[in-house]
């Protein structure tokens, strides 16, 4: 019991062994715990697990142009269903342009509890007081720990890797339009491991008629449905 609840201190588990009718005294069993297996704290994997539905996490990658300018997506991604619930470009993201981002993703009711982010400078005190102003726990990761952050570092990494690694870009409107398809096909098209193999906007399952496949993103991939 000790080793399968670390969270359960000698009294939880002298009740439980008098629930069974093992009678034992307080004492022996305080004397037979299993002590330091585990942290006495949830660990961020569980905590990331135990609220994923109520967690989004932020994050921006940068977007080199044909002329080597830099652009900047924002990016915010819903946990539970491993969602793209918004995203935006700009060449200065600055700390304004940020919070005005998070009440945009955001609206009325819709926040999350927790928000997960890095410690980038531009995330300044007006992001952090919107943050705090809509009711979100806003949860910085560790410095140096974008492990911490795993979801949304993995959405960049799949979108440099079936997107943007493949096309060349010639500026912001270009970059929007092009997040805009790969939004829709992540979001509607794209099977996900994570969630079973299943997509996160929930499609019904097609059993019948001729199967098409809809080029997306000019080829670069495709969705198949029955028609």
């Amino acid at each position: 019991m000790s080793r399968e609840n670390p969270l359960w201190g000698a009294p939880r588990i002298h009740g439980e062994l008098l629930m069974l009718g093992i009678e034992v005294a307080q004492s022996t069993v305080s004397k037979y715990m299993i002590r330091g297996c585990k942290p006495p704290s949830q660990s961020w994997k569980t905590f990331l697990r135990n609220h994923a539905e109520a967690i989004a996490a932020i994050d921006m990658c940068v977007v080199p142009t044909v002329t080597f300018d830099r652009l900047f997506a924002f990016l915010v991604l819903g946990h539970g269903r491993r969602q793209l619930l918004w995203f935006e470009v700009t060449r200065h993201p600055t700390a304004e342009w940020l919070a005005r981002q998070i009440t945009e993703a955001f609206p009325w009711t819709s926040a999350p509890t927790y928000l997960i982010r890095d410690n980038d400078k531009a995330y300044g005190h007006v992001f952090t007081a919107r943050v705090q102003a809509m009711g979100i726990r806003d949860k910085p990761i560790t410095p140096k720990s974008p492990w911490q952050n795993g979801l949304a570092e993995r959405l960049i990494g799949t979108l440099r890797r079936e997107c943007l690694d493949h096309i060349i870009v010639f500026g912001e409107a270009h970059v929007r339009q092009i997040l805009f398809a790969c939004a829709a096909y992540y979001n509607q098209a794209r099977t996900h491991l994570a969630l079973h193999k299943d997509v996160p906007v929930k499609r019904a399952i097609q059993r019948f008629g001729r199967i098409i496949g809809m080029p997306v993103l000019a080829g670069l991939h495709h969705q198949y449905v029955r028609i």
